[in-house]
């Protein structure tokens, strides 16, 4: 039988965000390319000091020169510099952590996610996205007043990769940290107090009776039709026989003439 792994949308989009979130960030923190300042006084025209958190490094437009390792221990000294080391490296060791958590709770390899774990470790990755984009816009802010060597203060482009990064993981972060929500919403629906329905009860049919029948002489009574049975039938007809044998000139009373006198 084939397993099928069904790995949900939000979960694909975190975990492919938040690697490459890191990549970006990675690059951003050790590359010396947060500012680059142009035209310096008593310099060549063609020379580009490269400023980053950990390195300065000397390029040439017309060259392909590189010098790093230069030191500038004002600009070094100042207090975005220092901050900004400490919230770099902290989003990257908690990105690492994020992943490993997150890939635990996704779990690519089974039917179904551990919703609980994975958004704990979508919250992560959103945190360490916050702690990218604070050093970053907070340098971007005051790059002007840090000082410099010149007035020609131009962004590097590890600002860009530090921006786009930690943004990348605060979208990645933010739509894992779902799986919290979800994971709460069904322990509500599942801790609803469950109403069972009472069936109604019927009520006791009546005891079946016998249907009545009504007597004749209850009919009788009521109906205004008269009723005639078999008996009285049988004697109107011997009745009507014995009218029909007597003669027909026999009367019962004979009249004389004379009575009528009296």
């Amino acid at each position: 039988s084939t397993i099928v792994m069904r790995t949900p949308g939000i979960f694909i989009f975190g975990m492919v965000l938040a690697p490459c979130g890191w990549i970006l960030e990675l690059t951003s923190t050790v590359a010396p390319a947060w500012r680059t300042i142009n035209n310096i006084p008593g310099e060549t025209s063609d020379l580009v000091l490269q400023q980053g958190l950990w390195d300065i490094c000397k390029t040439f437009t017309s060259s392909r020169d590189i010098q790093c390792n230069q030191q500038d221990t004002r600009y070094f000294s100042a207090q975005i510099i220092q901050i900004a080391r400490g919230l770099m490296l902290s989003s990257l060791i908690l990105n690492l952590i994020a992943i490993g958590v997150a890939s635990a709770g996704v779990r690519c390899w089974t039917d179904k996610p551990h919703w609980t774990v994975a958004g704990v470790g979508g919250l992560l990755i959103f945190i360490s996205g916050v702690l990218t984009i604070i050093p970053v816009a907070w340098y971007t802010h005051i790059m002007t007043s840090i000082f410099s060597a010149s007035t020609d203060v131009r962004v590097g482009y590890c600002l860009v990769l530090g921006f786009i990064g930690g943004i990348m993981e605060v979208l990645g972060g933010l739509v894992m940290s779902f799986g919290l929500c979800r994971r709460c919403s069904s322990r509500n629906r599942n801790e609803r107090p469950r109403t069972f329905a009472v069936k109604p009860t019927r009520n006791p049919s009546p005891p079946h009776r016998a249907p009545t029948v009504p007597s004749v002489s209850s009919i009788s009574s009521v109906s205004s039709v008269p009723y005639y049975s078999k008996q009285s039938e049988m004697d109107f007809t011997r009745a009507k026989r014995q009218e029909d044998s007597r003669p027909a000139n026999s009367t019962a009373y004979k009249a004389r003439p004379y009575d009528t006198d009296l």
